[in-house]
């Protein structure tokens, strides 16, 4: 029987369009960093922030490859206001972990195009909640981003617990991520379902890790390949509110 419930976020309870790409953000940004002495160009500015996540992915596998014997390059994931911060200190401007947060907050709220949930979303939760079931969010995500946005969004008092990668410094879909969910709140896997809207991170994460496995295709899902997705369940149409005719 099944009792507790693990969400992603982005795409599958949350609707989010961003574009990091836009000339528009790295103008703002270059404007911003210069008003504290960090003058860059736009096109620098992208191309040294581009620089700057390879680089700190690289350190952060390399820690984890050797303290937890994750063995690949996407399995893990970086605090992106270290990179913030660090475009402040290559042009020689002092700043504080603080000022990258908000420097990052920021950089997100321009890129993004949109974010609401999806309908149904509270329904379905309250309906988990007065049937006596755990909530859990296992999510790839930004914590500087994500816990302001799940507030926003009045999510928070709806999880039981919260994972997010770039605390954790690994994602979905390694096996090490979803240990760290399990165990952190001593959930059985026999009990444990992994709700997500793609196939590789949500689905075959959960499956690698012992998980049964519940597939929501959605707009900004990866392309749907049958033979690739080993879920238990799968909705294709997306509408997460018939999903409690299935709990």
């Amino acid at each position: 029987m099944l009792k507790n419930y693990v969400f992603d976020l982005y795409g599958t309870l949350v609707d989010i369009r961003t574009n990091e790409g836009k000339p528009y953000l790295w103008k703002k940004m270059a404007e911003f960093y210069g008003l504290y002495g960090a003058h860059y160009t736009p096109k620098e500015m992208a191309k040294t922030y581009d620089k700057y996540v390879r680089e700190e992915m690289q350190a952060v596998y390399e820690a984890m490859s050797n303290e937890k014997g994750i063995c690949y390059l996407d399995d893990v994931d970086i605090q992106i206001e270290k990179v913030f911060l660090r475009l402040f200190t290559e042009k020689g401007v002092e700043a504080d972990m603080a000022m990258a947060t908000h420097v990052g907050q920021m950089f997100r709220v321009i890129s993004m195009k949109f974010e609401h949930l999806y309908d149904g979303v509270i329904e379905l939760l309250e309906t988990l909640k007065k049937k006596g079931k755990k909530i859990y969010l296992l999510s790839n995500a930004q914590y500087i981003f994500t816990w302001y946005e799940l507030n926003a969004l009045g999510l928070i008092p709806y999880f039981d617990g919260i994972v997010i990668s770039s605390t954790e410094k690994c994602k979905k879909p390694s096996a090490e991520f979803y240990n760290i969910l399990l165990d952190r709140y001593k959930l059985k896997k026999e009990e444990t379902v992994m709700i997500g809207n793609d196939q590789y991170a949500d689905i075959q994460g959960a499956k690698k890790a012992g998980l049964t496995a519940y597939y929501v295709h959605t707009e900004i899902s990866p392309e749907y390949i049958e033979s690739e997705c080993p879920a238990d369940y799968k909705m294709l149409d997306g509408k997460i509110k018939d999903m409690i005719k299935l709990i």
